[in-house]
């Protein structure tokens, strides 16, 4: 069997590395002319199941390397307000020792380099998809913009949000605009930078809960662990290079209704002004992390979500990722989501290759799961009202002073977390 995969990004490359493992003829087109193409300096959270998800399609030596590339763990998941009062604050030590087992936080471009690693024959870049055809005998031809065609058995749409190949093998599918402008960037870490955050900032993840519906995320990132250990630099010297810089990452979001301006037309240094513009009465020690980000890092982010499908007839097209359901960037769930595909279609695929259940039963069987757990991506609508708010804060408050709820409250955000 020969499975084309359209697209190299996280779910594209884990569904390439689990299929060649199993010895399952496999080949993947990206339309990126190469593989650095991708800024993608920003950080990507790998839940639990993500990381199950991505033990199961990549060798154990590859496994370790990403674990290597990952920024040190979180300590602490916080609450605030805008002048950066404590709401609510979990302890993650609080939930047990295997409570984040695998929670990592890693950036992007360099997953993408990791998940590279031994498909170098098997990835060809600036292949842009036109479109596809069946075949008479039950195979697919992929036809791509250069002109060039690739027959195989399976084609997998592993292309993103834009994606070619559910424009065409669903047209109906469609996203919708969840009615949120976003705007984030990243200052290098340095002891100005650091002196910003509290200590529970700095060693943890915090969400910022702003009047007028507007929110806000502050997480830090070190590599130094990895930098700074010999092992890593004998195994991997190829890759000491590639960490990433410790860094502070910052987004902002709220209603478009209550956005001066549109973010997708600003450069950088409007979007920074527009960021500055919204929090006008934060806490000033926000508002100068913003004001120190180089407006080369700062970007809008377009907050859409899939519309919930139907079923549909089965065949040897299928999708994955992005490319089939686009979640909001609020569930940190998208890369997960796509994990999480890439192992349970390769392994369905295996199981047809190897001839222990038809082609298309196989890929029936991965479509009716995929559809059942990527469902749900409720729509974020901000809280509006100051009422509403205090409301929120005040219970949450509550939760924080009484530490057995707590943990009991903690626990069971972790387990759903892991579970999903």
């Amino acid at each position: 069997m020969k499975v084309l995969i359209i697209g190299a990004g996280t779910g594209g490359l884990a569904l390439a590395q689990l299929l060649k493992q199993a010895g399952v003829c496999v080949a993947v087109y990206e339309r990126d002319l190469q593989p650095n193409t991708d800024s993608g300096g920003y950080r990507v959270g790998i839940s639990p199941a993500g990381n199950r998800a991505l033990r199961a399609c990549i060798p154990g030596e590859l496994y370790d390397l990403y674990v290597a590339t990952c920024a040190r763990s979180p300590r602490y998941f916080n609450m605030l307000t805008e002048q950066l009062c404590e709401v609510l604050s979990f302890d993650i030590d609080d939930a047990g020792p295997n409570a984040l087992d695998g929670e990592r936080n890693v950036i992007r471009k360099t997953l993408r380099r990791v998940l590279l690693r031994g498909l170098e024959d098997d990835v060809l870049f600036g292949k842009a998809l036109q479109g596809y055809s069946s075949n008479a005998d039950g195979s697919v031809t992929a036809c791509f913009q250069d002109g060039s065609r690739v027959t195989g058995d399976v084609l997998v749409g592993a292309d993103g949000t834009g994606s070619a190949v559910r424009r065409q093998r669903l047209p109906e599918a469609r996203l919708e605009d969840t009615g949120i402008i976003s705007i984030g960037g990243k200052i290098p870490m340095t002891a100005e930078t650091k002196a910003l955050l509290s200590d529970k900032m700095f060693e943890g993840m915090s969400l910022i809960m702003a009047p007028m519906g507007f929110g806000a995320i502050i997480h830090s990132l070190e590599f130094a662990d990895s930098r700074n250990d010999p092992g890593v630099a004998a195994r991997w010297p190829d890759f000491v290079e590639a960490l990433d810089e410790d860094s502070i990452g910052w987004g902002i979001w709220g209603a478009r209704q209550n956005c001066p301006r549109d973010p997708a037309t600003l450069s950088g240094e409007q979007l920074r002004e527009l960021a500055l513009e919204l929090a006008r009465d934060w806490h000033p020690h926000l508002r100068t992390l913003i004001r120190m980000t180089a407006p080369s890092t700062i970007r809008d982010i377009k907050v859409r979500t899939s519309v919930p499908l139907t079923p549909w007839a089965s065949s040897n097209v299928t999708l994955l990722g992005d490319a089939i359901h686009t979640m909001t960037p609020g569930r940190g769930a998208g890369a997960n989501t796509a994990l999480r595909d890439a192992a349970l279609l390769g392994h369905m695929l295996v199981e047809a290759d190897q001839g222990r259940k038809p082609l298309v039963e196989a890929i029936h069987a991965y479509e009716v799961e995929m559809l059942r757990y990527s469902t749900g991506d409720l729509v974020h609508r901000p809280l509006v009202g100051r009422l509403q708010l205090a409301v929120t804060r005040g219970v949450m408050r509550i939760v924080n002073a009484m530490p057995a709820v707590k943990r009991r409250a903690f626990r069971q955000m972790m387990r759903v977390r892991g579970e999903n």
